[in-house]
């Protein structure tokens, strides 16, 4: 099925083809400040459509995952593995997709904080 989303003031859009069978809520540092709900999608999957100079990107720790946010609204709709290979992903922030039914997906706890 195709997604799409966006931040709040729409700078930022993006679309993802994926079955969207559960989200991660993860306990680290920075996604439980955020309060994100994450569903992981090969890179390949997803496509941003409108950024311009209003993607902002955060990186923490080993710097392996780049937490993308809008410079205008401050909404954080994805992140993406940086690493190199074709094993990478990104992590929609389900908040973020258009008209879904938040309720009808399972999460899963992950303790970031101990990863």
């Amino acid at each position: 099925m195709l997604y799409k989303g966006s931040c709040h003031c729409g700078k930022i859009a993006f679309e993802v083809e994926g079955d969207l069978t559960g989200a991660v809520r993860c306990n680290c540092s920075i996604c439980s400040r955020k309060g994100a709900l994450l569903w992981a999608v090969p890179h390949e999957a997803f496509r941003v459509l409108a950024w311009g100079d209003d993607l902002g990107k955060y990186t923490f720790g080993n710097h392996v995952i780049a937490h993308r946010f809008c410079r205008t609204c401050g909404i954080h709709p994805f992140a993406e593995d940086v690493s190199e290979g074709s094993e990478r992903s990104a992590y929609v922030n389900i908040h973020c997709i258009d008209d879904l039914d938040l309720d009808a997906v399972p999460v899963l706890d992950f303790d970031g904080r101990a990863a």
